[in-house]
């Protein structure tokens, strides 16, 4: 397991702390749940779900790339 030292300005950190105390759990799980809810995922986990989506939508890898850079070029208007 890997350590991660962050600055929070002291209300926050204090916020994080009395959180923790109610809800009975460690700061490092409040902060995990936190990240994985922002979709922040291991490599081998987003892969799986690229996996299942495509799966889902019928496409193979090939037409999943394409429509990837289909859709990455229209949103930046190319």
């Amino acid at each position: 397991m890997s350590r991660l030292t962050i600055s929070l300005n002291d209300d926050l950190h204090r916020a994080l702390k009395e959180t923790a105390a109610r809800q009975r759990r460690s700061i490092a799980s409040i902060i995990e749940e936190s990240l994985r809810l922002r979709g922040i995922r291991d490599q081998a986990t987003a892969r799986s779900l690229v996996d299942q989506a495509r799966a889902r939508a019928g496409l193979d890898a090939d037409a999943a790339l394409s429509l990837a850079v289909a859709e990455t070029r229209a949103a930046r208007g190319q």
